[in-house]
């Protein structure tokens, strides 16, 4: 993805304010060489922060009629106003070894077994994964093929196929799920509802019934 950005030559709080007043936003540039100030268009970074692709993809950014690598490192937004504040940037190239996170895309999960056959609810725990690569081996995303999910089974984290020269950073975790598959309530309550046996009928009072009799 490419975008425009301008040079800032006015810092400090007065000159961002005047800038959201004009509908542009406040940025920085930062890594291999000096930080260099930006201004953005705010209406168009506001549709582009939408994007999934602005979020995990290497962007082309033109500054000074130069074109420069970024990643999308932060942005602000106002507390209660759809009005991006800040946004920071980090120039790469491909040699820049990064820590990203990346959006998970899940496919043919309704063809599995676990969906078609068993009726079993799929639950995507995580939704994106943190990986370190080199910028230039950086995915937009990564797939993960649901198609042999089973009833009980679950996806971990060494299931996912990564791109060459990729590592997922856990945190110490050890081999979280990322997907994990249940029954659905309808059917676990069926399984679980107690079976309810009809009590006999009760014997008629022969006693009372022959004491009538006997009295007329």
């Amino acid at each position: 993805m490419k975008f425009v950005a301008f040079e800032r030559t006015l810092q400090g709080t007065g000159a961002s304010r005047r800038l959201r007043n004009a509908s542009k936003v406040p940025g920085i540039v930062y890594g291999a060489g000096e930080p260099a100030m930006i201004e953005l268009d705010h209406n168009a970074l506001f549709f582009a922060l939408k994007k999934e692709a602005f979020h995990s993809s290497i962007l082309e950014m033109e500054l000074k009629g130069k074109t420069e690598q970024v990643l999308l490192r932060d942005y602000q937004m106002h507390a209660f106003r759809p009005i991006v504040m800040h946004v920071d940037f980090q120039r790469i190239d491909a040699s820049t070894r990064i820590t990203k996170k990346v959006p998970l895309h899940f496919v043919n999960e309704e063809n599995s077994p676990a969906v078609k056959t068993d009726k079993c609810l799929v639950n995507h725990v995580v939704t994106d994964l943190l990986i370190q690569c080199l910028a230039a081996q950086l995915p937009e995303f990564i797939e993960v093929d649901l198609s042999n999910l089973q009833k009980g089974q679950s996806l971990h984290v060494d299931d996912v196929k990564l791109p060459a020269g990729s590592k997922i950073v856990t945190h110490g975790k050890k081999n979280p799920v990322i997907v994990s598959v249940s029954v659905q309530a309808a059917e676990e309550e069926a399984a679980a509802a107690p079976v309810v046996v009809a009590a006999p009928a009760a014997a008629p009072n022969k006693g009372k019934k022959d004491e009538k009799q006997n009295k007329k």
